[in-house]
């Protein structure tokens, strides 16, 4: 990974921090959020600013076999608000999870 991609991960993280704060979502809800930003970072080499469909579904088809659903829905849900609130792009797979 490249100092720049880390930069830019590292800044699009604590973006996504403050958003989280700023809309007033719990605590629990903001470590949940943020945890499934560090979870996917990790899995995509913290290139997760244009991730594709079928990324997204190899992840979370993964991701449903090793931790709970409740857990998939929320790194799904963090990884939804990082991309409206963020990345200011429409969350493009809105039937991705039931």
């Amino acid at each position: 990974m490249s100092t720049s991609t880390e930069a830019t991960f590292a800044r699009n993280y604590e973006w996504h921090l403050q958003h989280l704060t700023l809309k007033g979502l719990q605590p629990k809800t903001i470590e949940a959020y943020s945890r499934a930003i560090r979870r996917i970072g990790e899995r995509f080499d913290h290139q997760i600013d244009a991730l594709s469909e079928q990324q997204l579904l190899d992840y979370f088809t993964e991701l449903v076999a090793s931790h709970s659903w409740s857990s998939v829905k929320l790194d799904l849900y963090g990884l939804k608000f990082y991309d409206e609130h963020v990345l200011r792009q429409p969350w493009a797979m809105p039937g991705l999870i039931k």
